[in-house]
C-alpha cells in the first residue's frame, strides 16, 4: 500500500540533508510568516492534499486555506491556497512541497489537454509505467483527475505480452497459450504487435486486448477493421508526437501516452510570502 508519510519524508530529507543552514542562519526562530501559492499559468491543479502533509511533516503549527479542489481549472494568477505559520518551517519545506505539487498539476494538465483532443471520439487516453520511480502511485492518480484512464499499475494486475516476450516465448501463439495457463481466468491478456500479420495471430489467439506499437495511422485503422470488435485496441508507440485525433478516428478503444507522466511539463506554482512578524 502506498505510504505519502513516507515519501514526503524521504524528499525532505534528500533536499534537507544535515539543515537548511541558509534559513536557520538568517531567519529567527520565532518568526510568523503567510503567504500564498500562485499559480503563474493556466493550470488543472492536482495534488493540493500533499501540501499541509509536507509542512505538517516539519511543524504541527503549519496551517493551510485551500483555495480549490483538485482538478479545477485555474488561470493565470489564481491563488490556490494560504499558509501561515513558523517561517522556517514555510521556507524549509517550500521546495518540497512545490516540486510534488507541480508535477501533478502538469501531468493533470497534459492528461486533460490529450483528454479533450479526442472528445467525441470513443478513445480513451490511458497511462503508461513510465513513472517515476516512488510516484507511480500519484502520478497515476494525476491521469485520473485530468480525465484519464489508468492503464495497469504494476506487472502483477495485467498480462501485457510485448515482442521480448514473443521473442522469448517463441511467438504469440505459445506466449499467450502459456499465460492462459498460469493466470486466471479474470486477469485479461493483451498483446503487443507491430504488423498486421502480428494483428492476425493475436486474434486467433484469442486474446482480450490488441495492442498496435508505433503503427501509422493508415495501418491502425485496417488493424482496427481487422479485429471487428473481437478484442478491444489500443494504439501505443510515442503517441504523445502524434496528432491524438487522427489517432483516435482510426476507431481505435485507448491511447496509451507515456509522455504524460515520463516528460510532463510541470506546472508553474510559487509560494510568496506576504508578511512576517515575530512570535508573541
Amino acid at each position: 500500500m502506498f505510504d505519502l508519510d513516507s515519501l514526503i519524508q524521504v524528499a525532505l530529507k534528500e533536499d534537507i540533508g544535515w539543515g537548511d543552514i541558509t534559513t536557520e542562519s538568517c531567519v529567527p526562530a520565532d518568526l510568523h510568516a503567510t503567504g500564498a501559492f500562485i499559480a503563474k499559468e493556466p493550470m488543472v491543479i492536482c495534488g493540493l492534499f500533499t501540501i499541509p502533509r509536507v509542512f505538517n511533516t516539519l511543524s504541527k503549527d503549519v496551517t493551510i486555506n485551500l483555495h480549490c479542489q483538485d482538478g479545477a481549472t485555474l488561470l493565470a494568477g489564481t491563488t490556490i491556497a494560504e499558509i501561515s505559520g513558523p517561517a522556517r518551517a514555510i521556507l524549509t519545506g517550500e521546495r518540497t512541497a512545490l516540486n510534488i505539487l507541480q508535477r501533478l498539476s502538469g501531468i493533470a494538465t497534459r492528461t486533460h489537454e490529450a483528454v479533450n483532443e479526442v472528445d467525441g471520439t470513443q478513445a480513451k487516453i490511458c497511462d503508461t509505467r513510465k513513472t517515476t520511480p516512488g510516484l507511480r502511485e500519484l502520478e497515476k492518480y494525476a491521469v485520473r483527475i485530468g480525465g484519464g484512464s489508468n492503464h495497469r499499475m504494476g506487472l502483477s494486475d495485467g498480462v501485457l505480452i510485448k515482442d521480448n516476450h514473443i521473442a522469448s516465448a517463441g511467438g504469440i501463439e505459445k506466449a499467450v497459450m502459456a499465460a492462459r495457463k498460469r493466470v486466471p481466468h479474470s486477469i485479461k491478456i493483451e498483446v503487443e504487435t507491430a504488423s498486421l500479420d502480428e494483428v492476425r495471430q493475436a486474434i486467433n489467439a484469442g486474446v482480450d486486448i490488441i495492442m498496435f506499437d508505433n503503427m501509422d495511422t493508415s495501418t491502425m485503422a485496417e488493424a482496427v477493421k481487422l479485429v471487428n470488435g473481437r478484442a478491444m485496441t489500443e494504439a501505443s508507440g510515442n503517441m504523445g508526437e502524434k496528432n491524438l485525433r487522427e489517432v483516435a478516428l482510426t476507431g481505435v478503444d485507448l491511447i496509451s501516452i507515456g509522455a504524460l507522466t515520463h516528460t510532463v511539463h510541470a506546472a508553474d506554482i510559487s509560494l510568496k510570502i506576504g508578511s512576517a512578524r515575530e512570535s508573541v
